[in-house]
């Protein structure tokens, strides 16, 4: 089955899912971003490789951060970028998703961020634009359900990149709620096409898929185990609406347990960088200690996914 994410020539046409992005498409992306972190030392941060061209945020739910860095990026190619207030827009009045789209193609559209509560609904438009016979308009996910975030685990991958270069020697560790994050399958889809050398799962039974060990990741629930001579530590956020009920007793026994705190970044190696995709829960899955101190490179993953989500939208635009 074709990879709808590329086309016959094997490049790419949009971005929906790191699952099945291959290796050379990712390090392109990662090459490409290291040329546009210089972009925004400059006095003008500009570049006109978008020039003309124009860019629909599509947010059915709500992120500042990432739509703010998704704009940014935007706009420091020089495009214009129109965000969609969708619970002020027709959808809110009973038009379909894809009747949405298909007016703002007649608008002259030439690209798609969009971020949907359900799975698959960037598939779905991308679908439905190579329908209609549209494959000069782009989709880029921005995070759908619980199924993906690529830009955030691309951005996730320079970080690591930057601070480590070779993935192939690497300890990598993914802690927290792995079954309801997209950003958790984001990272491992892509940690696993990097090649990297181990790619731990950490985490309590109840929040960890069942299907990890197949992908050759290794399942951990003690955390001190997860974090021994790890190279990369990635805590990830434990959404408020999960902390009680049958999943979890409560956030403070959550955080004895897994959260990260100096003793356990002690377990992990000495020069160990720790990321989170944030907001973080200070107190809950990290402790300020940690995610104030000189090992955490959190700030800069922000900075880097601007030059990611640049690097993204101008290979889907053909520069």
């Amino acid at each position: 089955m074709r990879n709808p994410q590329l086309n016959a020539a094997g490049e790419l046409t949009h971005l929906l899912s790191t699952d099945g992005l291959p290796r050379e498409v990712i390090t392109q992306i990662l090459d490409t971003a290291q040329s546009f972190l210089e972009v925004s030392n400059r006095d003008v941060k500009k570049v006109p490789l978008l020039r003309g061209k124009s860019v629909f945020n599509i947010f059915f739910e709500n992120s500042t951060r990432t739509r703010t860095t998704f704009e940014i990026a935007a706009k420091r190619l020089s495009a214009d970028v129109i965000n969609l207030d969708v619970t002020r827009s027709s959808t809110s009045k009973g038009e379909t998703l894809l009747d949405t789209v298909d007016n703002l193609v007649a608008m002259h559209a030439d690209m798609f961020v969009v971020r949907h509560a359900s799975s698959g609904a960037p598939y779905l438009i991308a679908e439905h634009l190579q329908r209609i016979g549209r494959d000069d308009v782009h989709v880029v996910n921005a995070g759908d359900g619980r199924h993906a975030h690529p830009t955030q685990g691309l951005l996730d991958m320079f970080t690591i990149r930057h601070y480590k270069q070779d993935f192939s020697k690497l300890k990598v560790a993914v802690v927290g709620d792995i079954l309801h994050s997209r950003v958790a399958r984001s990272d491992i889809h892509a940690l696993v096409a990097l090649g990297t050398g181990e790619i731990r799962a950490v985490g309590p039974q109840t929040l960890l898929p069942s299907a990890l060990e197949q992908m050759g990741v290794r399942v951990h629930h003690d955390l001190a185990s997860g974090l021994a001579d790890a190279d990369v530590i990635i805590m990830l956020r434990l959404q408020n609406e999960r902390m009680n009920g049958a999943l979890l007793p409560s956030a403070r026994e959550y955080f004895r347990c897994y959260g990260l705190t100096p003793a356990m970044l002690a377990l992990a190696k000495p020069d160990a960088i720790v990321m989170h995709p944030g907001p973080m829960n200070r107190g809950v899955e990290i402790a300020s200690e940690v995610a104030d101190g000189p090992q955490a490179v959190i700030l800069p993953q922000v900075t880097f996914g601007i030059a990611v989500r640049m690097a993204v939208m101008s290979i889907l635009a053909g520069n």
